[in-house]
């Protein structure tokens, strides 16, 4: 609804508005950490910003603005993407064709 706060605030460190600086300065710095830097700097300069508005301006969609928000807002001041997410490896590290039969 328009017109009301969101509900998750976080507030950064110097530190990481420096990296995030940092960041979106660098041109071979990758455009996902150049979204969150943008992301990190926006909230920081205008904490109430709704979710639509700032993924608009950051070009990250607004599910994506209040999932990296609550993190953020939870404590977890990172940039980047927490481990152990992610499809697993679906093949044997045993070798390049462990397991495989030998008619292929």
């Amino acid at each position: 609804m328009p017109g009301l706060f969101p509900t998750f605030c976080p507030t950064f460190s110097e530190e990481l508005l420096q990296r995030a600086r940092d960041t979106v300065g660098r041109k071979t710095a990758p455009h996902r950490a150049v979204q969150r830097s943008r992301l990190a700097l926006l909230l920081h300069a205008e904490p109430h910003v709704g979710h639509a508005e700032a993924g608009r301006r950051v070009g990250l969609s607004g599910s994506q603005v209040r999932r990296w928000r609550k993190r953020w807002a939870a404590g977890d001041l990172a940039l980047a993407d927490s481990s152990g997410r992610g499809r697993k490896a679906a093949f044997s590290p045993a070798g390049p064709r462990a397991g495989q039969s030998r008619g292929l």
